[in-house]
């Protein structure tokens, strides 16, 4: 009988309050966003990620090209370009961020 009571009550505070009060949530976002470069190429990939990857821009454009061609680029393939374990390895972590969409190089990191 109390929990009727109770539940009645507070479908009666529900049906009263206005909808904007109800759902009052707050919003978690960078008011600096961080900016961003528009055409992203195998040069501003791998300077983006740092580390002393960008010292292979030259071979990797020469090899494989374009961005879309390293993305999908396995182990393997990057070791017979003669890429060390270490540098492999963030290409292929950053890579994978890139195609989900949780990374992209930053325009300050470019020119540097």
């Amino acid at each position: 009988m109390a929990w009727m009571r109770l539940i009645q009550s507070a479908r009666s505070v529900l049906a009263t309050a206005p909808p904007s009060t109800t759902l009052n949530l707050p919003r978690f976002y960078s008011k600096s966003a961080a900016p961003y470069p528009v055409k992203v190429g195998i040069p501003e990939f791998l300077s983006g990620i740092g580390g002393g990857v960008e010292t292979h821009i030259a071979k990797l454009e020469t090899e494989l090209g374009d961005l879309p061609k390293l993305l999908v680029t396995r182990t393997l393939r990057l070791k017979k370009f003669g890429i060390p374990c270490k540098h492999r390895k963030l290409i292929l972590k950053y890579s994978h961020k890139y195609r989900l969409g949780l990374w992209k190089p930053r325009a300050d990191a470019i020119k540097a």
